[in-house]
């Protein structure tokens, strides 16, 4: 401790640099937590993921034929209408 600078300016200059190793601390602690988060949803969300892409295929298959049949029957009506 010198003795030409004020405790004050010691206590803040110690406290300052208490903030700024926390904050560190914190930062590098939230990095790891989003690592760890990211590794987990990897290892648990391509099951699910997978899952749902197929169902979502396989509704999208279902629909998609049904809808061409409908619009063709409404085409056959129209011509037939306007035929007449």
């Amino acid at each position: 401790m010198d003795d030409e600078k004020p405790v004050l300016e010691h206590v803040t200059d110690t406290m300052s640099s208490a903030v700024e190793a926390t904050k560190e601390a914190a930062k590098t602690a939230v990095k790891k937590v989003k690592k760890a988060a990211k590794k987990t949803a990897k290892k648990v969300m391509p099951k699910k993921a997978k899952k749902a892409k197929k169902a979502a295929k396989k509704s999208s298959a279902k629909k998609s034929p049904k809808k061409a049949v409908k619009k063709t029957a409404k085409k056959k009506k129209k011509a037939k209408k306007s035929k007449r």
